[in-house]
């Protein structure tokens, strides 16, 4: 390849650009209390926060968004959105 071509990702970008909207718009919505479904399965989506005192009984699962079948499965950084308060 020589130094004059230039690689165009511009379709790849735009591709990962949009499936980061629709994850952030769907966290979005979930974290204000409402309800989704899965865009493969169409079972509800359920929420999964951290434990909020001391006492309580940690989760199997890490903070985040999941379907039941498995089909999403997006781990959400609860410790990078503490240190943004």
């Amino acid at each position: 390849m020589s130094e004059t071509q230039k690689l165009d990702f511009s379709a790849v970008n735009n591709t990962t650009l949009a499936s980061f909207n629709q994850h952030k718009n769907l966290i979005k919505r979930m974290m204000k209390g409402n309800s989704a479904t899965c865009s493969e399965c169409n079972k509800p989506l359920t929420l999964q926060l951290p434990p909020n005192t001391k006492n309580a009984k940690p989760s199997a699962k890490p903070p985040g968004i999941y379907c039941a079948k498995g089909c999403t499965d997006i781990e959400l950084d609860m410790e990078a959105v503490s240190l943004m308060q």
